[in-house]
């Protein structure tokens, strides 16, 4: 953890630096003022770090300020970088043949400055509408296995809440409202329910606001690896105070013989040295005649499921990349980066996620409440 905050701070130093000498080389008024913009610019640039240190010493209000503050900087951070690394190749691009030279370039300099600011407001002003308007991304599939009498299957999946100094009463509510209106039979949590620190969700309470309606097989959920950021000892027993059931490497059957199998998150290692179960061996415990629904947080080694005869695996953590261009780095690394992926009778569903991380603002991806129906169709053996 100490090799990664150290590798995480020198890059995101490097980046304001960057962003820094950008904006001083372009506009003569920042030159002229160097003390004011200097203060000023290193303020917005630790205002984040500030908040989170202030949030997990003891959450307020302010840190909660703080937090939103600093975390839209973290978005004009991306695309400050992005936008002057592009202007930055364009004009060595132009200035090696001699396409430009002297005073041109400091006003291409100046121009440059000056788009980025706009294109990237722009960005992230239609980021955060996006982010506030959630979606229900509707699913319908078929396990050709049995469920005795159970038919179909409605089940409504919340992946990356992330409640805490961002995501707070008025999210949740309006989660709670949009699966009520869903109906469905089975809700899942699929991790991330809080976004580290349990500090500012225990402040308010925030989880007293989140009701779902009155379905047959209820509520369960898994851990995610924010649920072990800010202490899983506090974090996964507040959870589990409101009734919300967090499988840690279980299985449970439900009506019709179908099983849910809940893996904790595999970072609960790094943070915990705790090892958890591999999933054959959780497979050991199960009836693979009946449905087989997996729950585990990050998409990880999708040929396991496959191999070891999971009818269906839920997933988040990606968000999507949350940020364009993230999603083509995310979509690099794993294999189902979003959406509905089949690998021979194993089908795979990854959410983008109800809440976000750092900034709210939501400009590669939608934030979603998944909507799964499914049909059994297979003809049960044990029948005379």
């Amino acid at each position: 953890m100490i090799i990664f905050f150290s590798i995480a701070l020198t890059i995101y130093s490097l980046i304001n630096i960057y962003i820094f000498f950008k904006g001083y080389n372009a506009i003569p008024v920042l030159q002229n003022n160097r003390l004011l913009y200097s203060i000023t610019f290193f303020l917005l640039a630790v205002i984040f770090i500030i908040a989170k240190v202030l949030e997990s010493k003891h959450s307020s209000v302010l840190s909660d300020a703080l937090n939103i503050m600093g975390s839209f900087w973290l978005a004009f951070m991306l695309y400050g970088f992005l936008f002057f690394l592009i202007s930055d190749i364009i004009l060595l691009t132009l200035r090696i043949p001699g396409i430009i030279s002297g005073e041109n370039i400091f006003l291409f300099r100046k121009w440059s400055f000056i788009l980025t600011v706009v294109i990237s407001s722009v960005l992230i002003i239609g980021g955060f509408i996006n982010a506030v308007i959630p979606v229900v991304k509707e699913y319908n599939i078929t396990i050709n296995k049995p469920a005795g009498e159970i038919k179909t299957l409605r089940i409504a999946a919340v992946s990356d809440i992330h409640l805490g100094s961002i995501i707070r009463k008025r999210s949740i509510k309006k989660l709670s409202g949009m699966l009520k209106e869903m109906n469905p039979d089975l809700v899942l949590l699929l991790g991330d329910i809080v976004d580290g620190e349990i500090g500012p969700v225990m402040r308010g309470d925030l989880l007293q606001y989140f009701t779902i309606p009155k379905c047959n097989d209820g509520l369960f959920a898994i851990t995610g690896n924010h649920e072990f950021i800010g202490g899983g000892s506090r974090t996964i027993p507040y959870i589990e105070s409101k009734g919300i059931r967090v499988l840690k490497d279980e299985i449970v059957t439900l009506e019709g013989g179908i099983q849910l199998i809940g893996r904790i998150d595999r970072d609960s290692f790094r943070f915990y040295g705790k090892e958890r179960l591999t999933l054959g061996e959780l497979m050991k415990q199960a009836d693979t005649t009946k449905p087989v629904i997996l729950l585990d947080h990050q998409p990880f080694h999708l040929d396991e499921s496959a191999k070891q005869g999971v009818d269906l695996q839920l997933s988040g953590h990606t968000h999507n990349g949350q940020m364009w261009p993230l999603n083509y780095v995310t979509s690099w690394i794993y294999e189902l980066s979003y959406g509905y992926l089949r690998k021979g009778n194993t089908q795979f569903i990854v959410s983008s996620g109800y809440g976000l991380w750092g900034p709210r603002v939501r400009s590669g991806s939608n934030s979603e409440v998944l909507l799964i129906n499914i049909k059994f169709t297979g003809a049960d053996t044990h029948l005379p």
